[in-house]
């Protein structure tokens, strides 16, 4: 395994992290629990979740993750190995049934969100906390455009920012980070931070695949000079980037076989015609599709870790052996070529 830094925390955390959302509803508890031990048997000390989990977002299932992995710390004790991250959630028409339907990053939610994700996790601190999108509307889940609608009611950075930083002060968390933010968001929370003392975020967690490299536009310079390292996730749009999905395939118990309707943006016709052909460059190289994908976002400086989810254990052993290939300067201009060919299909 290959590690980096997390911002300037100190913290050197695993280039592949293991993602948990499908746990609790696609994965079982014994099924989580085996990922986690093959995860940490090959290197991985840096484990992904929120408060939301698992996906897609339900009442029945909400918490389930964070309380699968606190039983997982309660059996094996290996609390200390691991660089933990979780998130609390804020206003979003699927978050009806967190905290009476209105999750603010204010004060009261922020606290209650954390000490709820402690009791379910079993832990007495979290490394890295994580803003799970902003509050505001902003271009993000799939939004490009910038609709620029007002929101009086909002509930400003700095506010969320000194919250957090108590809880830092507390030693309830020792790290701040976002997640599904834009440029504006990433320097309003280092203004905020520098101006009235408080922690820097060390992390953003945002999509970054071969069919979405948005990232790269307005963020990815802000991330690599100012250490707020990027936390890809859907580094395989949602699988996608494996091949699974082409000639109209649809793999029984497979994401989009089951959520289709909630993840259609990468179905569309620009994304499977960009997929085809990374799958075709893959096959050409005789290399696996998937650990093409998966190589390629890892190869980035911007990148601190690469999020990797998998509902079988075949899947995450493919997954976390893309920390071991190197792509050549043929595939890299191959891939580049597609790019610019068809840029971003499925943001």
């Amino acid at each position: 395994m290959k590690y980096r830094s997390l911002g300037n925390s100190g913290i050197e955390v695993s280039q592949i992290c293991l993602g948990t959302m499908t746990w609790g509803k696609q994965n079982s508890q014994n099924e989580a629990f085996e990922q986690l031990d093959y995860a940490l048997d090959r290197g991985i000390n840096f484990v992904d979740t929120a408060e939301l989990y698992a996906v897609p977002p339900e009442a029945e299932t909400y918490g389930a993750t964070e309380a699968i992995i606190g039983n997982w710390l309660k059996k094996t004790g290996r609390r200390e190995e691991i660089v933990l991250a979780s998130k609390v959630a804020s206003p979003r028409e699927w978050c009806s049934h967190i905290r009476g339907g209105d999750p603010r990053l204010n004060r009261e939610n922020i606290t209650t969100a954390l000490e709820n994700s402690l009791k379910r996790l079993k832990t007495d601190y979290l490394d890295l906390y994580q803003v799970h999108w902003p509050e505001r509307n902003a271009n993000f889940f799939g939004q490009l455009g910038y609709a620029g609608e007002e929101q009086p009611d909002t509930t400003p950075i700095e506010e969320t920012l000194s919250v957090l930083g108590e809880l830092v002060e507390q030693g309830k968390i020792r790290h701040i980070g976002i997640s599904n933010e834009t440029a504006w968001g990433v320097s309003q929370y280092l203004r905020a931070a520098v101006e009235n003392q408080l922690p820097k975020i060390q992390s953003i967690q945002n999509p970054y695949s071969l069919l979405n490299r948005s990232f790269e536009i307005g963020l990815a310079e802000f991330s690599h000079r100012e250490e707020v390292g990027l936390l890809a996730y859907s580094p395989l749009g949602f699988g996608t980037l494996s091949g699974k999905y082409l000639d109209g395939e649809l793999p029984e118990e497979s994401r989009l076989a089951l959520f289709a309707d909630r993840y259609s943006r990468y179905s569309n016709a620009e994304g499977v015609s960009a997929t085809e052909r990374y799958v075709k460059l893959a096959r050409e190289h005789g290399i696996s599709p998937a650990q093409m994908a998966l190589a390629f976002v890892n190869s980035r400086p911007f990148i601190t870790s690469n999020i990797i989810g998998a509902t079988t254990t075949e899947q995450l052993k493919e997954n976390i052996s893309s920390i071991d290939l190197n792509l050549s300067d043929e595939l890299l201009q191959g891939i580049e070529a597609v790019h610019i060919s068809q840029p971003n299909p499925c943001p």
